[in-house]
């Protein structure tokens, strides 16, 4: 990808640098969201960017710009780097400052930065499904903010892969929360449940749109706090997130879930997933 933003102007992307003292850097001080690209298009543009600069609020940051001078900004950057297939990334830090942990006293400018990135569909995971590892969650308790805070998350990813596996399925105590870039549903005689959108989970933009084309289809929703011994009891269970889409979880560590194999309402949702993209973004 040739082209980037920064700080509200579109420059060649080797010639994007932040300094060494922006709050980002050195401590994290700032939120991020990323943005799925169909056909050059982006998919719910309008749900991330509002949960962009509801993180910026959440921590003090002032957005730089209007949503609607950022959107047509980041439809520039996907001409001109001509993405058909892939993510922008975003990330807003408070800016540049002497390091001190409390805010700057003076005002700072943000620092406002975009990319993006061809990723294809994981189609063939989606088919086929998923193996899942189960990990403690050690995070803050404020995981509906999209922050630069992400070690806890890092972590429990790595082992994961350690593990041979797609995604951490995270707990705190007996409850599941999320994964560790995804939401995470069980299917139960028939009904979708998932941990309600609160301070310990990210409030995903896909999982909006599998709640909303699950209401529209008639299909039961619980938003709660579920249990590992509900976890271990599924008919089903699937992950979402804005790369992983919705995807089919077969095998939680060594235990298998629907023998193997994606389950009925996992393949719906998927189904009814793809149509929400191709109305916004075209055929896929």
């Amino acid at each position: 990808m040739t082209f980037a933003i920064m700080n509200g102007k579109l420059i060649n992307r080797s010639e994007a640098k932040v300094d060494i003292e922006d709050r980002g850097y050195q401590f994290g001080d700032g939120v991020y969201e990323v943005i799925r690209v169909y056909n050059g298009k982006m998919f719910t543009a309008k749900e991330h960017l509002e949960r962009f600069v509801k993180s910026s609020d959440s921590i003090g940051i002032s957005f730089p710009s209007t949503l609607e001078q950022l959107k047509s900004l980041l439809e520039e950057l996907i001409n001109k780097n001509k993405l058909q297939l892939g993510i922008i990334y975003m990330q807003l830090t408070r800016g540049v400052a002497p390091r001190n942990h409390a805010f700057p006293s003076e005002e700072v400018t943000p620092t406002l930065t975009a990319y993006t990135k061809e990723i294809a569909r994981p189609v063939g995971n989606m088919k086929n499904g998923v193996k899942t590892i189960l990990t403690e969650d050690i995070r803050w308790l404020r995981c509906d903010i999209k922050s630069l805070n992400l070690l806890g998350n890092l972590l429990a990813k790595q082992k994961a892969t350690e593990e041979g596996g797609y995604e951490a399925i995270q707990h705190r105590a007996e409850n599941i929360t999320e994964g560790s870039s995804s939401n995470i549903f069980i299917v139960k005689n028939g009904v979708v449940i998932t941990h309600e959108s609160d301070n310990l989970i990210l409030k995903g933009i896909t999982k909006d749109v599998i709640l909303k084309v699950c209401f529209e289809n008639n299909i039961p929703v619980e938003e709660r706090a579920f249990t590992l011994e509900e976890l271990a009891g599924a008919d089903e269970v699937f992950l979402s997130s804005t790369v992983s889409e919705v995807m089919p979880i077969v095998q939680i560590r060594d235990k298998k879930v629907t023998e193997g194999l994606p389950g009925s309402i996992t393949r719906k949702l998927q189904k009814l997933f793809e149509q929400e993209i191709e109305n916004q973004c075209g055929k896929l």
